[in-house]
């Protein structure tokens, strides 16, 4: 049976819960593999709507178990606000299990990411202010607090005042902040302690054993492609790795172990943050595409930057990902146009360039070149197969698969759970 990487082909938000959600019923396993409380899904069930910020997407579906794996960094108190908030929904939520690996976001990775954008002024980065950066940097200069330090208190003790040393410094010299007491840290974190122990799992083990057992294993990324802190817009990017490799690393398991790679695209591009966007519209076709796509990010609550497809990004995603497939989302949301525009190349001083350019600062001169195709004005969220689509839809989207590079396998035409189109399975 299939092990399969679900991920963002753009800068996230591209409908990665919806896509979850739809393989629910046929996997046995959901992993989030990188990323922290800074992702957003919104995952639409009957009537019900639910947003999921640190917990996999599978948690709503019976039977599925969702995992919390060694790449993800965890706040602890909006953890239990998840679960705590879906229990009271009736969702049980009794069979997550988080990595023993994983690192915890402390409260002094909040404070230092607040002050250190706020000191960047015009040149912040955009991020969530979570404390998901600065986790991230804590793992790799090895001053990190895993969910397993908080059972030995000797031990988490000595490494958070080891990790406050320099960030103390840095509060009170540089940011004119009061210091941070050690012994308030550890007395906070281990309040969690017996809270999560119920959760922590060697999840490496239990996964690999599920694999080995033919199971169905979906790894979920947290953002898109784009913001990969390797292959990302870098410096306006997340702090891991939410490309298909970051799956191995993130879930531990090997590649050879991963039949299939989705990747997510919307069917027009929308970006949250600061960072170059060479489709972003300032026009009433802008603001039209963020009203009727809801375009609002689940995690910050700010309005998405909205612009046309970019096919260019689409193939880029499609090479660093190894993408076997892809699933459309949105749409649903196009329809009303009578002409829509596509990104199919770039102008760069004076260059027509066809692939993503490895130099910064030529993506943020990047003009976007377009072709334009014919639009749709019937209401596509009742359509079932492809053949019940319009034909300039059908068109469309086989547009789109032409200048991606992978086959469109799913096609999202409405926010419902089953207003889905399935064109081949990806189970296959």
């Amino acid at each position: 049976m299939p092990a399969l990487v679900l991920l963002g082909a753009q800068w996230g938000d591209e409908g990665k819960g919806k896509a979850t959600d739809l393989l629910g019923g046929s996997v046995d396993y959901v992993v989030r593999y990188q990323g922290g409380n800074n992702a957003g899904h919104t995952v639409v069930v009957g009537d019900q709507k639910y947003a999921l910020h640190l917990l996999p997407s599978g948690i709503l579906s019976p039977g599925c178990t969702p995992v919390i794996g060694n790449g993800v960094v965890v706040d602890p108190s909006v953890l239990f606000s998840e679960l705590n908030g879906l229990n009271e929904r009736g969702v049980d939520t009794s069979k997550l299990l988080i990595s023993g690996n994983a690192h915890i976001i402390t409260p002094y990775n909040v404070t230092v990411d607040k002050v250190t954008e706020r000191f960047l002024g015009k040149r912040k980065i955009g991020t969530t202010g979570r404390g998901i950066g600065p986790t991230y940097a804590d793992k790799i200069n090895r001053v990190g607090i895993r969910v397993q330090d908080l059972y030995d208190e000797s031990i988490l003790t000595q490494k958070v005042e080891a990790a406050l040393d320099g960030k103390n410094q840095l509060l009170t010299k540089v940011f004119n902040r009061r210091a941070i007491e050690t012994g308030q840290v550890v007395e906070e974190l281990l309040t969690y302690a017996e809270k999560l122990r119920p959760y922590v799992a060697d999840t490496v083990l239990v996964l690999n054993k599920a694999l080995d057992d033919d199971k169905v294993v979906l790894f979920e990324g947290g953002q898109g492609t784009l913001l990969d802190i390797d292959h990302g817009t870098y410096p306006f990017v997340t702090s891991s790795n939410p490309t298909a490799g970051g799956a191995c690393t993130g879930a531990g398991v090997g590649p050879t172990k991963i039949n299939r790679v989705i990747g997510i695209l919307k069917a027009y591009t929308t970006r949250v943050g600061a960072g170059p966007f060479p489709t972003e519209l300032f026009d009433e076709d802008g603001e039209a595409l963020r009203r009727i796509g809801h375009e609002r990010g689940v995690t910050t609550g700010r309005d998405r930057r909205c612009g046309w497809f970019d096919a260019v990004i689409a193939r880029y995603a499609t090479r660093v990902n190894g993408l076997t497939d892809f699933f459309l989302t949105k749409l649903d949301v196009l329809t009303g146009w009578e002409e829509i525009p596509v990104c199919v190349a770039y102008e760069i001083d004076g260059r027509r360039v066809e692939e993503l350019p490895y130099s910064q600062s030529d993506f943020h001169h990047a003009k976007p070149v377009y072709e334009t195709l014919p639009g749709w004005s019937e209401d596509i969220t009742k359509a079932k197969t492809f053949a019940d689509l319009p034909k300039n839809a059908q068109a469309y989207v086989k547009a789109l698969e032409d200048m991606s590079g992978a086959p469109i396998s799913a096609i999202g035409v409405g926010p419902g759970r089953t207003e889905t189109i399935e064109i081949n399975s990806f189970l296959r």
